[in-house]
């Protein structure tokens, strides 16, 4: 009986966590970069964009289709790293609980 008692305490110590982690998530703004500093996503960590940075000398007709791309690279970067400090914070929340490997939370 004391093992279910002591496994409810950690659940509901965890939920507290995830929650306090969630509103962090929330909060937080990472960037992406792409063809050097030359254009800048902002996503919040929950992938939310934010913000979008042009450098002026990419507005020219014949480079669209690089900017188009340049645009599409940074915002793959920012959401990488907005994935990985979440993951970061999850193993935060969820150390020293027994959970599977390859189980991913929140659901």
């Amino acid at each position: 009986m004391k093992d279910i008692m002591g496994m409810m305490k950690a659940a509901g110590e965890m939920k507290g966590k995830m929650e306090a982690m969630q509103a962090e998530l929330a909060a937080l703004v990472v960037e992406g970069r792409s063809g050097g500093g030359m254009v800048t996503v902002s996503l919040s960590g929950k992938g939310d964009m934010r913000g979008v940075k042009i450098d002026p000398s990419m507005f020219k007709e014949d480079d669209v289709e690089v900017l188009e791309d340049l645009i599409i690279a940074a915002h793959a970067d920012a959401k990488a790293k907005s994935e990985a400090a979440m993951q970061e914070r999850m193993k935060e929340v969820t150390a020293g609980l027994p959970i599977p490997p390859g189980m991913n939370l929140p659901f």
